[in-house]
């Protein structure tokens, strides 16, 4: 059996770091780590995402078309136990956060049937949520 995989690093802008604090932090409960007045480390499940301020955002990203729903190329997130994901898009709902694509089921099934939800942080960031009912069948074809 190959060895895990080591933590990924992955950076994004922000405007604002205390939002990003109660987003990541607070929200999401990723435990802060390094900071400066211009960026702030998180511990994301175990993974470095690092807040960067930028003064402005840039435009739009684009956008593919999966399931008739218009997808964020440029996303980041999380697999997840079925069970917590559930609970996480509960959560999710109970805050008032807008979703991007709502939880629903991919592939049903079928060998990559997955649970997904898209929603953007306070900065435009994409973030995925996925859960899958049998864990090992994450890259089946």
């Amino acid at each position: 059996m190959a060895a895990p995989l080591p933590p990924f690093h992955l950076a994004f802008p922000v405007t604002d770091l205390a939002r990003a604090r109660e987003f990541y932090g607070k929200f999401l409960g990723c435990p802060e780590g390094r900071s400066s007045d211009e960026w702030v480390d998180f511990n994301f499940r175990g993974h470095q995402i690092v807040a960067h301020l930028v003064k402005r955002l840039g435009a739009e990203d684009p956008t593919n078309s999966v399931d008739g729903k218009q997808v964020p190329v440029r996303h980041f997130g999380l697999v997840l136990p079925m069970d917590e994901w559930q609970r996480l898009a509960e959560r999710f709902r109970a805050a008032g956060m807008e979703f991007v694509i709502e939880p629903y089921v991919r592939f049903r099934g079928q060998p990559g049937e997955q649970a997904t939800m898209f929603l953007m942080d306070p900065f435009g960031n994409a973030l995925e949520f996925k859960a899958f009912s049998d864990p090992a069948r994450l890259f089946a074809k």
